[in-house]
């Protein structure tokens, strides 16, 4: 999969590098082209210059292009890849025990590749004509712009990448809610993961049937939708520069659209720039968490924390293996939620520390920054245009890393699992902790 996305990215990059991609007489930097080339194809929406002004027609049809092959790359790799494990004894064990553990159907690889592309095609026709018309009727857009507004708004929503042909991004539909709720609803859709989205149209009517990941998924985002909706409610209702100038109900809409998108997807309908100190911090904790697995969302993602927190609250009581919905958590899957969690904490700490040293910019952007391009979100606070060349680089590794970074490193975990069979164990000799 990594070497698929290195390839996809490449493509890209000698299609901006093009001096047609460029708005104007000019070629795009190859610094620009890359980096453009990487948040669209990790679906992240970070820039580094406007989109609907920087780059032609023929630059944002292949943004456009790009962001659908990254949306899509990580769900159909996946399940091509299971249609193929049965060719070897090893990778076959492997899948039965993602069978044992509800997470995968050999039966259903087919299917799930054909309901990818049905419900792909489904919310993004659905967006893309809401869109439009509204864009068209309400601000008397030609039909044609509207129509191309409203798909690249629609394709980057279901994708969670959060790129714009709007120079403010959402800013200027803030009280519109017919903009900004088909956006809300295709990035929560997307964020979800198809794993979750087969369950519920499969089992829809029996809740109790759906799989044990499908369950902490819905849940983890309902919980998360909710937090995020009270904390910037709460704490920019008194923020000149954000909700205090709004209604309640446009306040509510905006704090609403503002708990979906740090978790998985770059709109903006406010300044995020302008974001008081604890609204910032509660946005780490979202962007870091993420959304569902296997869907378009970044992050470490809801099951892995999920994990965790099964794990903490376990052993601070002193109970044995930790189970969750009567289910017990294997060492194995509880490793590799830890090593996902440190993997992510290690690559944001060595960017964030780099970019400090390189750069003039506080502490607390550049923890956002750095968390927003290793979760794949693509919210910045304005700075990522004045990054050196290198600082955008260090973005750069973040937004494949975080894209690809952390499935890999499960997976290769996973097959090292089943692969090594019973090692030869030392004597056990524990360090003291804490």
């Amino acid at each position: 999969m990594p070497l698929l996305y290195l390839l996809a990215i490449a493509l890209g990059t000698a299609a901006l590098w093009l001096p047609v991609s460029r708005a104007g007489d000019l070629g795009a930097p190859l610094s620009t082209a890359v980096f453009t080339s990487v948040s669209a194809v990790a679906v992240t929406g970070l820039i580094v210059e406007d989109t609907p002004v920087y780059w032609s027609m023929f630059g944002q049809i292949v943004i456009l292009v790009l962001i659908q092959i990254g949306g899509l790359g990580t769900k159909t790799a996946a399940t091509f890849f299971a249609l193929s494990v049965g060719r070897g004894f090893v990778l076959r064990r492997t899948v039965e025990r993602e069978v044992e553990r509800e997470q995968l159907s050999l039966s259903d690889a087919s299917f799930a590749i054909k309901l990818i592309l049905l419900i792909t095609l489904v919310v993004e026709a659905v967006a893309t004509s809401i869109l439009t018309y509204r864009f068209h009727v309400q601000y008397s857009m030609p039909l044609d712009e509207a129509f191309w507004h409203g798909l690249f708004q629609a394709v980057s929503a279901f994708n969670n990448a959060g790129f714009s042909t709007f120079s403010d991004s959402l800013m200027g539909f803030s009280a519109d809610a017919a903009v900004l709720l088909p956006i809300i609803v295709a990035v929560i859709i997307g964020s979800l993961g198809f794993p979750v989205l087969q369950d519920i149209i499969k089992c829809g009517r029996n809740p109790s049937d759906w799989t044990l990941h499908s369950r902490i998924t819905l849940i983890g985002t309902a919980v998360l939708l909710l937090l995020g909706f009270l904390v910037i409610l709460i704490t920019e209702s008194g923020n000149i520069n954000t909700l205090g100038p709004m209604g309640w109900g446009e306040r509510a809409l905006n704090a609403f659209m503002h708990s979906a998108m740090p978790r998985t997807a770059g709109f903006n309908s406010l300044d995020v720039g302008a974001f008081r100190d604890e609204t910032v911090l509660f946005n780490y904790v979202l962007m870091f968490i993420g959304g569902g697995s296997a869907g378009t969302a970044g992050g470490i993602k809801i099951t892995t924390i999920a994990v965790l927190f099964a794990i903490l609250v376990y052993q601070i009581r002193g109970l044995g293996a930790a189970e969750m919905s009567g289910r017990r958590i294997s060492n194995r899957l509880a490793s590799q939620a830890v090593t996902v969690i440190m993997f992510a904490l290690t690559a944001i700490f060595v960017a964030t520390f780099y970019l400090s040293v390189r750069t003039p910019h506080s502490l607390t952007d550049i923890m956002f920054e750095t968390i927003s391009a290793f979760a794949t979100v693509g919210l910045s606070r304005g700075i990522t245009g004045d990054l050196p060349v290198d600082g955008q680089m260090v973005l750069v590794a973040l937004m494949f890393i975080g894209r690809v970074g952390t499935i890999t490193a499960a997976t290769w975990l996973a097959m090292g699992a089943v692969g090594r069979g019973s090692p030869r164990r030392d004597p056990a000799q524990d360090p003291i902790i804490g």
